[in-house]
């Protein structure tokens, strides 16, 4: 009988990287249900106050280990081991009641090329939670469509990994696909799988190009685990509601096309008991490539394959 648990946002579940070695705070079944609360990205304990970056934020972080995206787990699955696929199925998704988006205003690779590192600017959100909408302080309005950045696991390698780049395990995917209704299918490389989930998004553009979405936290987030050994994976794909999705991450944005290529051509293979040729042939005809993300040291594209396009 499957069992709900619930992991709140606190000193024990928070951590701001992925590892192999970090203890898990909870330990469950296949089956089973989790439900997390989420800080945003950023740690933070109130809104922005559309000025600058001053604000109280979680207390006591560690420099080194807290250092990424607050993310709150692991949780250790029963049975999962190399090889396996985990399943992760999105129930619900809650956001917080305040949002940020942050355009420029400090140095990466991304803001430097667009010449915004000198200065930026916060644009400050507020949720109409019935209407589904936010509003920001200059009175501009838009959808929410919330999803969680962050789905995933440590890799196989020993030692301290940044939350920015998206792996094979998942992590910091920033696909808004992701939404509720969705499940997600990563491979696991370590014991356990120690999953973990942060980086909430009110909505979010393909691309996230000025770095961020709008960053929120995020109240309630249920997860639903379960294992597969008959499904071997080399980089995440999803069933969304608009389609099979299936994940690239590499610097190279052609070698994140073909990653995602690659692994929709098996997808359609295995759905559809093809040649690797007829799935290509077919891919060309129904399947979208789009840019997920530029901003998170790897590129990211994901194809789409809407629900009935090959029949």
């Amino acid at each position: 009988m499957s069992t709900r648990h619930v992991l709140n946002a606190e000193r024990r579940t928070l951590h701001g990287h992925f590892s192999r070695d970090l203890p898990p705070v909870l330990t469950i079944d296949p089956g089973d249900t989790v439900r997390f609360q989420c800080l945003d990205v950023g740690w933070g304990l109130e809104p922005h106050n559309g000025i600058d970056g001053n604000r109280r934020e979680f207390p006591g972080r560690d420099p080194v280990l807290d250092d990424g995206h607050a993310l709150t787990g692991p949780v250790f699955i029963r049975g999962a081991k190399p090889g396996n696929t985990l399943v992760v199925r999105v129930d619900a998704i809650e956001v917080g009641q305040w949002g940020t988006t942050m355009a420029g205003g400090w140095h990466n690779a991304w803001n430097d090329r667009l010449g915004i590192s000198e200065e930026g600017i916060f644009h400050v959100w507020t949720f109409n939670h019935e209407a589904q909408t936010a509003r920001n302080q200059h009175g501009q309005t838009v959808t929410l469509r919330p999803f969680m950045g962050i789905y995933g696991m440590p890799p196989a390698e020993p030692g301290v990994h940044s939350t920015v780049p998206p792996r094979a395990t998942g992590g910091n995917i920033d696909c808004k696909e992701l939404v509720v209704g969705s499940t997600l299918y990563l491979p696991v490389a370590v014991e356990g799988g120690l999953f973990s989930t942060g980086d909430g998004h009110a909505v979010q553009g393909d691309g996230e190009i000025c770095v961020t979405a709008i960053e929120c936290p995020m109240d309630r987030v249920d997860l639903t685990f379960d294992l597969l050994d008959d499904m071997p994976l080399t980089t995440p794909i999803a069933n969304t509601p608009a389609g099979w999705v299936t994940l690239g991450f590499h610097e190279d944005l052609n070698e994140a096309m073909v990653i995602a290529l690659e692994a929709m051509l098996a997808l359609i293979q295995r759905l559809h008991g093809l040649s690797r040729l007829d799935a290509l042939a077919l891919a060309s005809l129904t399947v979208d490539f789009r840019i997920t993300q530029v901003v998170n040291e790897v590129r990211g594209v994901h194809a789409v394959l809407p629900h009935g396009a090959i029949r």
